[in-house]
């Protein structure tokens, strides 16, 4: 009798040992299991944020391309606006003030008129912009300095410019769906896009300023600037992701010369 105790008690502690590592092992995998569902769902949110970045990013690219435009008095496919004739809503910008300038008198009359609006912008017109230029990153909290303006102050109908509002761009595809989701997006004003265009004058005295040049250089190294009227222009493109946190802005400064006969 005692010998087959012994045995009796060594089979059951080899089913408790097999038992623990069978727990173990399925610890292990359901382990292993949640590590990869993790991996997964993050590199899912990763790519979901660059995907809304670039969208953003090509909205961006979008606006400015639009400004130029509009900066140069042509329609989307590259048509000039008609000198005489009637153009619907904002297209041609046919009513003054707020159009862009082609003579030096006219200069005067647009920076009045923009002088005597609250943000000191008007259909995405602006004069230079006064004290911190990242007027993007102000929020409700922000503590503005005399000439600055909140995001939420520029960002609305009649002060900054949607896409296509003035060249008649079609932020829409020929079968109707959105060719960009953003451009598309006018549900509120923080949503889509917006551009604005600073009308940046200078002293006639700098026509000749060496933009490019070396100690050494002479005027024929310099980049003469064949512009009239003597204005420059600082274009801020901000394009809202479809994602709460994305947003995309994008400046250029653009000097549209005068091409010689």
């Amino acid at each position: 009798m005692n010998l087959v105790k012994p045995f009796h008690v060594s089979a059951h502690r080899q089913r408790g040992v097999a038992l623990f590592v069978v727990l173990v092992f399925v610890m292990l995998s359901m382990l292993l299991a949640l590590w990869a569902s993790r991996t997964s769902l993050f590199n899912e949110m990763v790519v979901g944020n660059d995907a809304d970045y670039q969208r953003a990013f090509e909205a961006a690219q979008a606006l400015l391309q639009d400004a130029e435009l509009d900066i140069r008095g042509e329609y989307a496919d590259g048509q000039p606006y008609p000198l005489t004739g009637y153009c619907a809503g904002d297209l041609c910008r046919k009513a003054p003030p707020y159009q862009i300038p082609l003579e030096a008198k006219e200069v005067s009359a647009l920076l009045a008129a923009l002088e005597n609006q609250p943000t000191r912008c008007a259909k995405g017109l602006c004069l230079k912009r006064a004290g911190r230029q990242d007027f993007w990153n102000t929020t409700a909290s922000t503590t503005l300095n005399a000439g600055e303006f909140r995001l939420s102050q520029l960002a609305v109908e009649n002060v900054g410019a949607r896409y296509g509002q003035f060249t008649g761009a079609a932020f829409e595809s020929s079968d109707s769906a959105p060719a960009n989701p953003i451009l598309a997006d006018r549900s509120a004003n923080d949503r889509g896009g917006w551009y604005w265009i600073e009308v940046l004058p200078y002293d006639e005295s700098s026509k000749t300023a060496a933009l490019i040049t070396d100690s050494t250089a002479g005027a024929a190294n310099r980049l003469p600037l064949n512009l009239t009227p003597s204005v420059v222009y600082r274009i801020t493109a901000l394009a809202y992701g479809r994602k709460a946190n994305t947003m995309v802005v994008l400046q250029e400064t653009y000097a549209p010369q005068r091409l010689k006969d």
